[in-house]
């Protein structure tokens, strides 16, 4: 979840009208040679003595290790009401999530090796600041043995006003917030109709990445049935705001009707002199005519619009950018694989037409069910005739591709396609993370999971 860094201009201009809001997202155009790459990850921390959650305030904290990053590698820090929650430096972010979660939002990138080298460095610096206070960090989709009681609350205004509006909406919504952990990849776009394209593609295909990184089979202590139970959650959290977004597929889809969703969602809060007030619920285009009644006769500026729009949760979503939000955080190599995978089949226009094929004629019942299924059966789960393994393959060969065609190499002359390599062996084996780790669970680690916080820390 973003973490504004700025706060409201009181004196920024006020949107007068829907068409307005239209152009904020197609703004977000760019031709190929501005494209970039932008990767999101977030995992937990833990408190080395006792492997138990760790609290905003001490020795060992997220405050003191927030500190420790702003004082010994200069990232600027971002304060609310005097905490700090969040550091920001050179066009990248670390913010914090409900639950203690520590989120990189990476700097715009040009191709996958400077991502990895910004997740290595960052990862560094977390590791060298952590092992000072007695914390690490853990690649996983879900935190696998602390209670949603167990898990402190962050102090962002924002966090208490989703907290109590989750449950009047969903059974799941909690939980999400303060139990998962995910890794994504924001891409760009040149027009609406690629922008379309690239949705339309992304939205059918995110099962596949649900089932590829799937990463959460154990909750409290134990196994929970699922392979990613983080995004078994989603599928319980806010029907509103979360999901497939089967308009997407209906003729005539493009910035306009995804604004009209943005609209049609209920809001959660309104920033004002610094504060958040409890907006749960409420209408936007109230907020449009000036008819909020948490701030009369006050109309939104474009900072409301980006604050609303990131408060909405689909398999894919729309800003300026493209998100693909499916996949678990898992080990630091997989953090790389995923916006490999998409760059290859998102930024290469043969890859995106090949998957185009192969995805259109899904029904949205169809995309459905594989969203449904994938958290449960993973690579097996089925479409058609065929099952998610076989997809997988395919849809890696045409990425596979696509980073070929992209040439771009290392230092060393390599090019991106060795990011794939774990993904490959996950698609031909059809044995996932979770899959692995349950044969750990069952097999050297005994039942005893923690062994989890040694086996799975960065």
């Amino acid at each position: 979840m973003s973490t504004p860094t700025k706060p409201i201009d009181a004196n920024a201009p006020r949107i007068e009208s829907k068409d307005q809001l239209i152009a904020h997202i197609a703004a977000g155009c760019k031709p190929r040679e501005e494209w970039r790459i932008g990767t999101e990850h977030e995992k937990f921390g833990f408190l080395t003595d006792g492997n138990r959650p760790v609290p905003y305030e001490g020795k060992a904290s997220i405050r003191a290790m927030l500190e420790g990053l702003r004082d010994r590698f200069n990232w600027e820090p971002i304060e609310e009401e005097g905490r700090i929650i969040g550091l920001k430096k050179d066009g990248a972010s670390v913010s914090l999530e409900p639950g203690g979660q520590l989120e990189l939002s990476g700097a715009p990138l040009e191709h996958i090796h400077q991502t990895c080298n910004e997740v290595g460095v960052h990862l560094k610096e977390v590791r060298e600041i952590a092992d000072e206070i007695g914390i690490a960090f853990l690649g996983l989709g879900f935190s696998p043995i602390w209670s949603l009681e167990e898990t402190p609350m962050m102090p962002k205004g924002r966090y208490k006003i989703m907290r109590d509006y989750m449950a009047k909406v969903g059974r799941l919504g909690r939980q999400m917030m303060f139990r998962s952990c995910t890794v994504q990849t924001n891409l760009d776009y040149s027009s609406e109709a690629d922008m379309v394209q690239k949705m339309r593609v992304s939205l059918a295909l995110q099962p596949i990445a649900t089932a590829l990184f799937a990463n959460s089979p154990f909750a409290e202590g134990r196994t929970n049935g699922f392979q990613s139970y983080r995004a078994h959650v989603w599928s319980d959290t806010d029907p509103d705001r979360t999901g497939m977004l089967p308009f997407a597929f209906e003729e005539g889809y493009g910035f306009e009707r995804y604004v009209d969703y943005v609209l049609d969602t209920p809001m959660y809060f309104v920033r004002r002199n610094n504060q958040y007030l409890d907006a749960s619920g409420k209408s936007f285009r109230d907020f449009l005519e000036g008819k909020l009644d948490v701030v009369p006769g006050d109309k939104p500026t474009m900072d409301d619009f980006d604050d609303h729009m990131s408060t909405l949760f689909p398999e894919v979503r729309l800003k300026q950018f493209l998100e693909m939000r499916g996949a678990d955080s898992g080990p630091w190599g997989q953090i790389c694989a995923l916006p490999a995978f998409w760059v290859g089949l998102l930024y290469d226009q043969q890859s995106l037409d090949d998957a185009w094929e192969l995805v259109k004629g899904w029904s949205a019942a169809e995309r459905e069910s594989m969203r449904l299924c994938a958290p449960v059966m993973g690579l097996q789960s089925p479409i058609g005739n065929a099952t998610l393994q076989d997809v997988a393959k395919d849809v890696l060969a045409l990425s596979r591709a696509g980073l070929k065609r992209r040439a771009k190499l290392s230092t060393s002359g390599d090019d991106e396609t060795g990011f794939l390599r774990d993904l490959d062996l996950i698609a031909e084996t059809g044995e996932n993370p979770a899959q692995r780790m349950l044969k750990k669970y069952h097999g050297e680690w005994n039942r005893d999971l923690s062994k989890a916080f040694v086996d799975y820390v960065y």
